[in-house]
């Protein structure tokens, strides 16, 4: 049996459109603040990694827990 090809017609392209009306250009805005308001600054601080998280491995929630606690405590946040 022979295979029957199937015949394609082709469409034309849709005419197109006037050029669309160029967007207006945006002032950049100034640096913006930290997402949430938040800002830290661990500048001046002599604490190493191990005396924030420990000799143990953790998982990185408690990290996260971690390093909370450790801001919150020692008022490095601007908040």
């Amino acid at each position: 049996m022979a295979i029957k090809k199937k015949t394609t017609t082709k469409r034309k392209a849709a005419p197109k459109n006037k050029a669309a009306p160029k967007k207006k250009a945006t002032k950049s805005k100034s640096k913006k603040p930290a997402f949430g308001g938040y800002a830290i600054s661990f500048a001046g601080c002599s604490e190493t990694v191990e005396q924030v998280f420990g000799k143990k491995p953790i998982a990185p929630s408690e990290m996260t827990k971690k390093i909370w606690a450790f801001v919150k405590s020692n008022n490095l946040s601007n908040r």
